[in-house]
């Protein structure tokens, strides 16, 4: 479904219909595997190309390389790559969540080394935030970077489900710079060179077979005084930029999870399926939400549109999106039957994958009560942490189970 366009945006919805149609001969495949390095390529080139044509970084101001135009157009190009079925970018994490960090909170310097780049898909991004005892609770991360002096940083700890790391050429890493100050307030938001001596990727295999997140691991790694964003100490304030880009990506940025016309499709090809009152229930019921999705993006679109930031509409959007695709999903392969769990099948990717998205971008916990607290006003947790330095919180938490 295409938005009620303006006239200008009617314009920049043909002139990227045009240029699809005259290119998706030379796109890549939709889908590949992402530790097949000649397909990567592929992907980067890609890339590349949607960005010299300016379907790449379509927000991004003009003076970093993008189109310095609004969400709807972002959204516009979205539909239009779907529409002419070929990949769209390839670092989604670079290009809708990193990059407009750096823009927000990086130096000059940062913005004229890393997002042209970035942009054109010659350096791949990765978001180095989650650890084994810190998922959800972000500010929970135990990475140390200590300060040296002469200005440089030493960097040990690990990081896990990181998303692309295995072919990143750097990531965006929150550590804890100040364990002597509340959880909140001790965090530094630094950039990473993967290859740097000292960091480690291994792979993670999912059930699904791919090994697309990793663990990664970093010891006496160092960094130059440069790679700080945002200012030492302010690393919180900066990951929230990123997190709130990334429950948007999720919440509102795709129909390919869950796809109402798919489900539709696939019940209306099954002719037990279209008459039986309990799929056609089912069938309406999911519906319902996804269509509730996409309309709420389109308020949070209008918001965007006003120089408004995301906010915690976003989690509820992401939980509803996620919840809703696996319902879809698991009423497509009801439909399908056996059949849907062949490797070949589009229901057979989509069973294994989407569970794991409860997790990503905050898990479903965490973000109902954000938006309790935040979007409802109900009243907030009882805090332990809430004041306490980081270095003192082991045993404050030993106190209270005594």
């Amino acid at each position: 479904m295409d938005l009620n366009d303006t006239p200008e945006q009617a314009a920049y919805r043909q002139e990227a219909r045009a240029w699809l149609e005259e290119h998706k001969a030379q796109a890549p495949p939709r889908s590949g595997s992402y530790e097949d390095p000649s397909y990567i390529d592929a992907r980067r080139a890609w890339q590349g190309r949607l960005a010299e044509a300016g379907l790449a970084g379509v927000t991004w101001p003009r003076e970093v390389g993008g189109r310095g135009l609004g969400p709807i157009e972002q959204v516009t190009v979205n539909q239009e790559i779907s529409r002419a079925e070929v990949p769209g970018i390839l670092d989604v994490i670079g290009i809708g969540m990193l990059g407009p960090c750096l823009i927000a909170h990086g130096s000059e310097e940062h913005k004229s080394r890393y997002l042209g780049p970035m942009l054109h898909g010659d350096e791949v991004w990765c978001q180095l935030f989650s650890e084994p005892a810190a998922g959800s609770d972000l500010a929970a991360i135990q990475t140390r970077a200590g300060p040296n002096e002469d200005g440089s940083w030493t960097l040990n700890g690990q990081k896990v489900w990181t998303t692309n790391a295995h072919f990143a050429s750097f990531g965006l890493l929150l550590a804890r710079s100040d364990p002597d100050v509340p959880k909140h307030k001790g965090l530094t938001m630094f950039i990473v060179p993967m290859d740097a001596p000292g960091v480690t990727v291994r792979g993670l295999r999912q059930i699904s077979g791919e090994a697309e997140f990793n663990e990664v691991f970093f010891d006496d790694v160092r960094l130059e005084p440069d790679a700080v964003v945002g200012g030492v100490g302010n690393g919180w304030g900066t990951a929230l930029t990123v997190l709130m880009f990334e429950r948007l990506t999720i919440g509102f940025g795709s129909e390919n999870f869950g796809s109402p016309a798919r489900l539709a499709q696939t019940v209306a090809a099954d002719a037990t399926a279209r008459v039986d009152s309990e799929v056609r229930r089912r069938l309406g019921h999911v519906i319902t939400e996804l269509l509730a999705v996409r309309f709420n993006g389109y308020r949070a679109l209008t918001a965007l549109a006003r120089g408004q930031i995301p906010g915690p509409e976003a989690g509820l959007a992401k939980v509803t999106m996620v919840n809703a695709a696996i319902t879809a999903t698991d009423l497509g392969a009801d439909i399908v039957g056996p059949d849907a769990l062949e490797p070949s099948s589009e229901w057979s990717y989509l069973i294994s994958f989407l569970p794991g998205l409860k997790s990503a971008g905050g898990t479903e916990q965490i973000l109902r009560n954000t938006i309790g607290e935040r979007v409802l006003g109900l009243p907030s947790e009882p805090r332990m942490d809430k004041g306490v330095p980081f270095s003192e919180l082991r045993a404050k938490e030993k106190e209270a189970l005594v």
